[in-house]
């Protein structure tokens, strides 16, 4: 079956194909309800969340200030993903796009492998983001995380059940929020630094980046050792090639979203950063606690606290939120090109993957039972295996925006509208770059668990591709043409 086949078989309407304009009914049965500022308020939001919020805290204590410059340099290295899957995008936008264009550059194993990782990968970050929002609710309540994980999981799915511009409203607001915390964060550590007001007035410097062992703390090797974490905090960006079946403009709204990857870096991450480690000593954060809530209790601003907390919490929840989205349209492309059960193609009449949502859902609850055995490491378990299980999505958009160019560049293809710079030079760097945080992960202990899961998850999927194979051997062994 080919892609274009996909988009027309379940409204007979021409999808965003090879050759043709985007329906706008959606591609694959579904509806363009995407407005231009929700995919861009996704797209924002979808680079903050626990990753930046939580994650950064261990970050911190690990690298010291030098944690700015890997942001910086690894944001480098997403722009660049971001521009080969902006070419990709512009080239076939289509919903499920990773495993799409894995089966047409690569081929069909590729692709089965690339469609039932990424949902592996959201399924993964969705335990990350409930078991984040848990520990964050221990800041007001003395409940069990597993009890908040479990309330938090089962009002998601609840939110999930309703169309996609109800989704893509409730995303726009919750990434709103976040925006407009950081921003409000920054302007008060500015503030600080230049009045001189709170509990951190007398003592804020910018000299705390180099003042408290140099920049490089923990050494270079420090640095390195946190690139996990970074990588894990900018998973997630590529969701809007998942959007591109259900917007309602592709051609304009996701090139635009796409080259806003910078400047969300410079301000969200490095930014932040920046003024934070200036008005509280890099030495005084630690793993495990947000360092937005502890900058600001530092600065004896007990209710900004409370008011950063409620913020990491909305953020928490919108990532798995989007992660409840895109488990169901990733396996709905497998269902619909014969890798994955036919049930998961249904559709509510409002548009909604119920099924495949509804599974996902049901194995996101293996997060409440993480969170009941080891609730104080819960957080660094799915970590590692969701950034392993993420970069794969990424690597898998390089070769294919590699492959894609050398096709294009001999006139086999059309030329895309939105080419990468630099590629295919770029697309090497990143891919190489990717293989060093790998090398890293395999050297650090405490993220060594999700290479030693690799293997097992690869083992299966071959498994699982072999009896399909057997079963159905049309559906999978189809090339592209």
């Amino acid at each position: 079956m080919s892609s274009t086949q996909v988009d027309t078989v379940s409204d007979g309407e021409p999808g965003p194909g090879r050759g043709g304009p985007p329906s706008p009914h959606g591609g694959e049965g579904y509806q363009r309800g995407l407005g231009a500022r929700q995919i861009q308020m996704i797209a924002i939001g979808g680079a903050i969340g626990t990753g930046l919020f939580l994650g950064a805290g261990k970050a911190i204590s690990k690298a010291g200030p030098s944690l700015i410059l890997a942001y910086a340099i690894a944001g480098l290295v997403i722009f660049f993903i971001m521009r080969a899957l902006g070419e990709l995008l512009m080239y076939r936008p289509v919903s499920g796009s990773f495993s799409e264009y894995a089966r047409e550059f690569i081929g069909p194993f590729a692709g089965f492998v690339t469609g039932w990782t990424y949902w592996l990968f959201w399924v993964v970050t969705g335990i990350t983001e409930v078991t984040a929002a848990a520990q964050y609710m221990t800041y007001w309540f003395d409940v069990p995380q597993w009890v908040s994980a479990l309330l938090f999981t089962v009002i998601l799915y609840g939110a999930n059940l309703i169309s996609v511009k109800i989704f893509g409203e409730l995303e726009f607001w919750f990434s709103m929020v976040k925006v407009t915390a950081i921003v409000g964060m920054i302007l008060i550590c500015a503030g600080i630094l230049t009045l001189g007001f709170s509990d951190a007035g007398d003592t804020a410097t910018v000299g705390h980046l180099w003042n408290q062992g140099g920049f490089f703390p923990e050494g270079i090797g420090g640095t390195l050792m946190t690139l996990q974490i970074v990588m894990f905090a900018f998973l997630a960006v590529e969701l809007v090639g998942v959007t591109a079946g259900e917007s309602k403009d592709p051609e304009k709204t996701l090139p635009k979203a796409i080259n806003t990857v910078p400047w969300r870096i410079a301000v969200f991450y490095v930014g932040a950063l920046v003024m934070i480690l200036s008005v509280v000593p890099w030495s005084e954060f630690q793993p495990g606690v947000s360092p937005f809530v502890a900058a600001f209790e530092k600065m004896g601003l007990g209710v900004g606290a409370a008011i950063v907390n409620f913020v990491v919490l909305t953020a928490a929840l919108s990532s798995c939120n989007s992660g409840m989205y895109s488990t169901g349209r990733m396996l709905r492309d497998l269902a619909l090109n014969g890798q994955g059960p036919k049930f998961f193609t249904r559709l509510t009449r409002s548009g909604t993957p119920l099924v495949g949502t509804s599974f996902s859902a049901a194995l996101m609850m293996v997060g409440v039972w993480i969170n009941y055995q080891w609730p104080g490491e819960a957080f660094n378990y799915v970590v590692s295996f969701a950034t392993i299980s993420g970069m794969w999505a990424w690597v898998m958009i390089l070769v294919c925006q590699i492959r894609y160019r050398a096709r294009a560049d001999r006139g086999e293809l059309p030329v895309s509208s939105f080419r990468a710079p630099g590629a295919p030079f770029t697309s090497w760097f990143a891919l190489c770059f990717l293989a060093l945080v790998v090398v890293m992960m395999g050297i650090d202990p405490d993220t060594r668990i999700s290479l030693y899961c690799a293997p097992l998850w690869a083992a299966i999927l071959l498994v699982s591709y072999r009896v399909l194979r057997a079963r159905d051997p049309q559906n999978a062994s189809f090339a592209k043409s």
